[in-house]
């Protein structure tokens, strides 16, 4: 049994942790609403983009002048999986499931002979795929606070993304994050960033539409799609803020709650060794007074 000393400084150490994980839920709360607003803010108008450019893309097709960004290289044989997470843990799950999914879509692609490399944004992220795809990053960004990401950091990475894809260096870019749904839900999602995918529904729907564009729609693509690809990215980004936040709410009152349990369990054994101390020095008292 641990001595009365060492329960009091564990007591004292344990209370003290239960402090700032009590602080560290309400900073999270604080900055959770923010970053849930801006996600929903921001979830309407990529949908919206995403639909015209579906409409644009399901009228050029698979046309010899379609740009690159739309019709790809005609292979799948090279697959870059951009990974973005936080810099930052003490989040319960949100980056390890992140990185969960990213690694349960990597081995499938490569049992069937392809070839995934990875772009992480977010040290935790490549924390995770490092102790097992170290050769295959390629790339690694340090976001920083993922609340204070503005567009033009997720602009710079997206053309960065294109550079690359119009260097060859990959054939299909997957994004994966998490898609924040509620306060205990963060779902990790994987999209098709590259090429831009076309969904089946705008196809058939563009075959029946009369809808003319001014400039053509190859020329409207070729300035929308870097546009769009940067907006997927932003909107991950939003997404993930509010996700970690999120997460991050839930278990520090997780932490909290388990704090709270640790002091009452330590208390009561100080008590009990307290007690048994003091019984033992009566019971020395009372047999050296009856020994006189």
């Amino acid at each position: 049994m641990a001595s009365l000393k060492a329960l009091k400084l564990r007591i004292g150490s344990v209370k003290s942790t239960q402090k700032i994980t009590k602080a560290m839920k309400m900073v999270a709360a604080a900055k959770l609403r923010r970053a849930q607003e801006a996600a929903e803010a921001g979830r309407p108008y990529a949908e919206r983009l995403e639909a015209v450019v579906s409409s644009l893309a399901a009228k050029v097709g698979g046309a010899d002048n379609a740009p690159l960004l739309l019709k790809g290289t005609g292979k799948s044989d090279v697959h870059l999986f951009v990974v973005a997470t936080s810099d930052k843990g003490l989040a319960g799950a949100f980056n390890t499931n992140i990185a969960r999914l990213a690694r349960r879509r990597a081995d499938e692609l490569i049992k069937q002979g392809k070839t995934v490399h990875f772009y992480t944004i977010g040290k935790k992220g490549r924390g995770v795929l490092a102790r097992l795809y170290r050769d295959r990053i390629v790339h690694s960004v340090e976001p920083g606070d993922l609340g204070k990401l503005k567009f033009d950091d997720a602009r710079g990475y997206a053309e960065d993304l294109v550079a690359r894809f119009e260097a060859g260096e990959f054939d299909v870019a997957h994004l994966f994050y998490a898609t924040f749904k509620t306060v205990l839900t963060q779902e990790p999602t994987e999209v098709q960033l590259l090429p831009v995918p076309v969904p089946p529904a705008a196809a058939a729907d563009a075959g029946g539409a009369v809808v003319e564009y001014e400039p053509d729609e190859e020329s409207i693509l070729a300035d929308l799609l870097p546009r769009a690809i940067a907006i997927q990215l932003y909107r991950a980004m939003r997404e993930n803020a509010a996700s970690e936040q999120g997460s991050k709410m839930t278990a520090m009152d997780n932490a909290t709650r388990n704090a709270g349990d640790l002091i009452k369990r330590l208390s009561i054994e100080y008590n009990r060794a307290r007690q048994a101390a003091i019984t033992t020095e009566l019971v020395e008292i009372i047999s050296g007074a009856e020994a006189l």
